[in-house]
C-alpha cells in the first residue's frame, strides 16, 4: 500500500463521493476511481459501497481507515522529527493524557517549555489509560499522563508531584452532600456511577471493603465530564476524583472516607529512540519536578 493512496483513500471516506474528493485532490475522477480499485485489488476487499451520487464505507472499509489515519499520522510526525533544526528547536509533541488534577502542572509545563521554544506545537489526545498506552506502543503518542494503578513495566516515568482526592459527584439536595465524608457504608443502597478501568474498581472495590457486595452500579464512564451531567440528570452519584468545586458547577464533590487518594505518571515507551524535541520536553519537566 502507498501512503499517497491511503490519503486519497481517506480524503474519499470523509468525503462520501469520488468526484468532490477528486476535486479537493486535483486530479481526475477517472484516475481516483482506478487508484481505489487496485487498492481494493491488493487487499482482496471491496471498501465502498456504490450509491447513486454518494459511497460509503463498508465494514472492511472503516477498519482501513482507522488503520489508515495512524499510519499518515504516524509518517507526518516522523517527518517532522526528522527536519527538526537543533539550534531552533520545533516538531510537535503528541501527548495521551487522562482527567486529572496533574494536567494543570503538566500545563505549565507545556506553558513554560513553549516560551522558550515558540515552534513547538502540543497535540493533547484525552482517553483513559488503555487506549493512551495503545497508541504510545504504535508511536502516534510520544508520552501519557496515566492514573495510578497502571503497569509501568514497558516505561520509562516520571511521578507528578499532585495527587488525587477520591470522592462522591452528588447534586446538592442530595442527603449525601450533607455529609462531611463518605464511609463506605453511606453508599449501599445508592446508584452509583463507576470508572470503567478494571484496576482502578479494584482499588475502589478494596476501598469498600464487605460493602462491595451490596452496593449498585447504574453505570460506568471514562469521562467525568459526561458521569457530571449523569449525575445533574439524577442518573446516580459518581465516584470520582476532586478536580475543585469550580469544575461542578452546580454539584457537590464529598470526599471518601478513609481517605482514598491516587497517584499519576508520565509515561513514554522504554529503549526507544525519541527526538530532540520530546527529549527537550521530558528533561524540562524532570527539572520542574
Amino acid at each position: 500500500m502507498e501512503l499517497r493512496v491511503l490519503k486519497y483513500f481517506l480524503i474519499v471516506a470523509r468525503e462520501e463521493n469520488i468526484t468532490r474528493a477528486a476535486s479537493l485532490l486535483h486530479i481526475t475522477q477517472p484516475t481516483l476511481s482506478r487508484q481505489l480499485m487496485q487498492l481494493e485489488d491488493e487487499l482482496g476487499v471491496t471498501l465502498f459501497r456504490r450509491r447513486n451520487h454518494s459511497i460509503v464505507l463498508t465494514e472492511d472499509g472503516m477498519l482501513l481507515k482507522r488503520r489508515a489515519q495512524e499510519l499518515v499520522s504516524l509518517s507526518e510526525k516522523t517527518v517532522q522529527e526528522l527536519s527538526h533544526k537543533e539550534q531552533n528547536l520545533s516538531g510537535e509533541i503528541a501527548i495521551g493524557c487522562g482527567e486529572t488534577r496533574s494536567m494543570l502542572f503538566l500545563a505549565e509545563q507545556i506553558r513554560t517549555f513553549q516560551q522558550k521554544y515558540p515552534q513547538v506545537q502540543f497535540h493533547i489526545h484525552s482517553a483513559i489509560a488503555d487506549d493512551i498506552k495503545e497508541r504510545i506502543e504504535k508511536g502516534t503518542l510520544d508520552a501519557g499522563l496515566l492514573t495510578e494503578p497502571v503497569d509501568i513495566g514497558k516505561y520509562e516515568f516520571l511521578r507528578m508531584p499532585l495527587k488525587e482526592q477520591w470522592g462522591v459527584l452528588v447534586q446538592k439536595d442530595s442527603e449525601l452532600s450533607a455529609k462531611a465524608a463518605i464511609y463506605p457504608e453511606d453508599l449501599v443502597g445508592t446508584p452509583l456511577l463507576m470508572v470503567k478501568r478494571e484496576l482502578v474498581k479494584n482499588e475502589l472495590a478494596s476501598w469498600f471493603g464487605a460493602c462491595y457486595e451490596k452496593i449498585q452500579i447504574a453505570a460506568t464512564y471514562n469521562l467525568i465530564v459526561n458521569a457530571a451531567t449523569m449525575v445533574k440528570s439524577g442518573v446516580g452519584a459518581a465516584l470520582c476524583f476532586d478536580f475543585g468545586m469550580h469544575f461542578y458547577e452546580d454539584l457537590c464533590f464529598v470526599p471518601l472516607t478513609p481517605r482514598l487518594e491516587t497517584g499519576s505518571v508520565l509515561v513514554w515507551k522504554k529503549n526507544q529512540m525519541m527526538s530532540a524535541v520530546v527529549s527537550h520536553f521530558i528533561s524540562h519537566v524532570r527539572n520542574a519536578i
